[in-house]
């Protein structure tokens, strides 16, 4: 089939925003599909260095063509710029969509217009449960919300949505449980620059915004961003002998108190230096000695079950992952090379045991990502 995959690889052209969205695309590839990058999401483009809205999106465009040949994809991208709705990439952009079997629409990156909407299986893939539907169940008439029901099937990160326990509104729509397709061989051997020093050597890391957008409220109850979660783990580095290195975001509003953090043990960098590009992203994950990690509010408080991809791509590294539990351990085994907390005498517990016994803890997680997150395995559900 020509399956079309969605994302914003050129619009947010650093860090690790292209992890997200091509291995989708690499995973439908893998299935033996014709596959085509789309970008058509109906805002400006995103200068990075002006950091602001532009109607030139030269940059953004510029990007792609540099590293889309870098996943095999070549040419097979389309941008359209929402400023003129002039097509950049390859040729012809029109006649391929309207030939195309399927859209899969990652975290509803398309605003779906005349070409899109035609496709005859289009997949809505959320990748924030509880703030998407709390968008869709709060305006039910509106714009959004109706080209949002347009898709013929809706997947989320939230594994644990029309379970009891879980405070997430299906918002009148059929949610299938998903998870991130890892390109598991882009993510063996290390990083790239090995024998080089790396802040995140011997470091649990993780790669955060202090408060990505201002919470949101749901029925009388306001689910918020990781700055509340955090909170309740300040002082975690002082109830262990790990270090811990964050790749933080300022957030919305720039109140990321660092000053505060770096008190408490916690070592604060700056993702635009030290993970400018897609490179840079999967080098520190690699180097790091694993993942520990809070979740958005939103997702514990709600119960989604919202599992990181992120925490996938350590795990394909063969980096164990200590990642709070928003429900997900109900869905995917918690023990070896993966363990959930709620507290942080867990978090601390699950630490100090993967730190005596390192070795079979990082062979678990490569072992994990292969069982529950191998792109084509993934993408394959998503088909069937």
């Amino acid at each position: 089939m020509r399956i079309i995959v969605t994302g914003l690889i050129g619009q947010y052209a650093f860090g690790g925003v292209m992890w997200d969205y091509i291995q989708y695309a690499l995973g439908f590839r893998a299935l033996g599909h014709e596959v085509w990058y789309l970008e058509d999401t109906g805002a400006w483009a995103y200068d990075p260095v002006k950091m602001e809205p532009s109607a030139d999106c030269s940059h953004n465009t510029a990007y792609l063509a540099r590293v889309m040949p870098d996943f095999d994809m070549g040419e097979r991208w389309l941008y359209r710029n929402a400023a003129d709705g002039t097509w950049h990439g390859a040729a012809g952009a029109e006649k391929i969509l309207a030939s195309a079997d399927v859209l899969a629409n990652v975290s509803g990156a398309c605003w779906l217009q005349p070409e899109t909407a035609s496709i005859p299986l289009k997949l809505f893939l959320d990748g924030d449960p509880m703030f998407t539907q709390i968008g869709l169940a709060s305006a039910p008439q509106s714009e959004y919300a109706k080209r949002v029901a347009a898709h013929e099937r809706h997947f989320s990160f939230g594994l644990n949505i029309g379970h009891p326990d879980c405070e997430v509104p299906c918002a009148g729509l059929h949610w299938r449980p998903t998870v991130q397709p890892i390109a598991l061989d882009y993510w063996r051997g290390g990083s790239l620059e090995e024998k080089n020093p790396h802040v995140a050597d011997g470091a649990w890391t993780t790669v955060m915004n202090w408060a990505s957008y201002a919470p949101k409220e749901f029925h009388g109850r306001k689910y918020g961003q990781k700055d509340i979660e955090f909170e309740r783990f300040l002082t975690l580095p002082r109830m262990t002998r790990e270090k811990f290195v964050l790749a933080m975001g300022q957030g919305v509003g720039n109140k990321r108190p660092t000053e505060m953090l770096e008190s408490q043990g916690w070592k604060i960098i700056e993702p635009d230096r030290y993970l400018p590009d897609y490179t840079t992203y999967r080098n520190f994950l690699s180097r790091s000695k694993g993942e520990w990690s809070i979740a958005k509010n939103g997702y514990v408080r709600s119960k989604s079950g919202w599992f990181s991809c992120r925490s996938a791509c350590y795990l394909a590294a063969g980096k164990p992952v200590v990642v709070q539990d928003t429900g997900w351990s109900a869905h995917l085994p918690s023990g070896d090379g993966v363990i959930a907390f709620n507290t942080p005498e867990e978090a601390a517990a699950a630490l100090d045991r993967i730190s005596e016994n390192y070795p079979h803890h990082a062979q678990a997680a490569r072992s994990y990502a292969e069982t529950h997150f191998d792109a084509q395995k993934v993408c394959a559900d998503l088909l069937a």
